[in-house]
């Protein structure tokens, strides 16, 4: 009795034990935090300070872990290298879960995570360096980005081939579709048969689960309004179309009176473009004060003599938008198209729709001096036609002749008459008298 009775305390001790255990498990749980942010469209630097600015945040709250929920198809390079780079110095582990494509940049920015899980027929991969043209980068470039690849994917003790095999058509991956001439892309099964996912999750709350996080607090980051206009601003398809709006509009605003609508729409252009890039940290006050500084360079050209204040004004402009931009290549196409679309409508409407810019009518005098218009600039002597006269000097073809007992300057049809002979006058042009040899 006593034996059965002693079995039954140790059974009891041990249940209330694995209860006890389990109860400080749970609760250790629940007082976990998860912050997700959400990376999707296109990779940019907008998007960069965008997860700069949520993870600081998370580590400001305390947080256990970040999943970095991605569905992009890549984007800029300097982006994806700057989100690289603040995933790396995060002490907080980082999650990748791919719930659907991370192609290219998005797969370099994946790789970087702690670990990585996919949903079901999710891809990641795809990850050829190319310029803004559309054509392969060159050598250097393609050089910094295999090398980044394969460190991303070594920091985390990946196979460094297959990161190559995806922006290298010269690595041979034919097991998973990836011979010579071929980039390769995984789906989630051939990623986790790689070692390049942890798990397959067919949403957040079974990622959770596999994480041992499923009773964790979860924070959801928000972007800003002010953060989604910068990211749509900073696109680079977006900053040659806000450009060329504002080289358009003050174009036309100079082919018409006073300041309207054109003059609005190319300011408001403008700024647009600094506000966005002012947001999303990749231009700082330098580059509006010296895009200040060259339009009042610009008008003061208006009133000093010379092109030095023009010249400067120009240049202090387009070193603003470098500035602001960060990228030389995508802002010299930028300032290309731009450029290409001024000049276009200056044509059209000066030689289409037959304006005359409004500016150059302050700065310079059309009117012409004639005689319909009232100016005579000597007095006509028409009275001396048909007149005769004596030749006072030789006339080689001037000379002086005189004609009605008066001294007069004339000339002759070209040939050469002596003095003391007999002319007539046979045309009269202003101040000019043309006379004719008397035979």
């Amino acid at each position: 009795m006593k034996m059965r009775f002693f079995q039954l305390m140790i059974a009891f001790a041990f249940i209330l034990a694995l209860l006890t255990g389990f109860s400080q498990e749970l609760r250790a749980d629940s007082h976990q935090k998860v912050y997700v942010i959400p990376l999707e469209e296109t990779v940019e630097k907008g998007l960069a300070q965008y997860i700069k600015r949520t993870i600081s945040e998370a580590n400001a709250q305390e947080v256990d872990h970040i999943i970095l929920e991605i569905n992009t198809l890549g984007g800029a390079v300097d982006g994806a290298m700057e989100i690289a780079d603040t995933l790396r110095s995060s002490e907080i582990p980082i999650t990748a879960y791919i719930n659907r494509r991370a192609i290219s940049a998005g797969a370099y920015i994946a790789l970087n995570a702690d670990k990585i899980y996919m949903a079901p027929g999710s891809q990641m991969g795809s990850a050829a360096i190319i310029t803004g043209d559309g054509n392969a980068a060159d050598d250097k470039a393609q050089s910094l980005w295999l090398s980044e690849l394969k460190e991303a994917a070594e920091r985390n003790g990946r196979d460094p081939k297959y990161a190559l095999a995806m922006a290298d058509k010269e690595v041979d991956i034919s097991e998973y579709g990836a011979g010579k001439g071929d980039l390769l892309t995984l789906e989630s099964k051939s990623a986790l048969e790689v070692g390049y996912s942890e798990g397959t999750a067919k949403d957040r709350q079974d990622l959770l689960n596999q994480l041992n996080l499923s009773n964790a607090e979860i924070i959801k980051a928000k972007e800003s309004f002010a953060e989604k206009v910068a990211r749509f601003i900073t696109h680079p398809v977006v900053v040659p179309i806000l450009l060329s709006i504002g080289s358009l509009g003050l174009v036309v605003e100079l082919y018409s009176p006073g300041f309207g609508l054109a003059g609005f729409a190319g300011l408001t252009s403008l700024f647009l473009f600094f506000y966005g890039h002012l947001v999303a940290g990749l231009a700082g006050m330098e580059s509006v004060i010296l895009f200040l500084l060259g339009i009042i360079f610009l008008i003061a050209e208006l009133f000093v003599p010379g092109a030095i204040l023009g010249v400067l004004g120009i240049g202090s402009i387009i070193a603003s938008l470098y500035i602001a931009s960060g990228n030389v290549v995508n802002m010299t196409i930028s300032l290309g198209i731009a450029l290409a679309v001024s000049i276009t409508a200056s044509i059209l409407l000066v030689k289409v729709f037959g304006k005359r810019m409004n500016l150059f009518k302050k700065l310079i005098l059309r009117d012409s001096t004639n005689t319909e218009s009232g100016y005579v600039s000597n007095k006509s002597r028409t009275d001396l036609l048909g007149l005769e006269g004596v030749a006072m000097t030789t006339l080689r073809p001037s000379g002086t002749a005189v004609i009605a007992e008066e001294r007069i300057d004339v000339v002759t049809e070209g040939s050469y008459i002596a003095k003391g002979q007999r002319v007539k006058v046979v045309k009269v042009e202003g101040s000019r008298i043309v006379v004719r040899e008397l035979n």
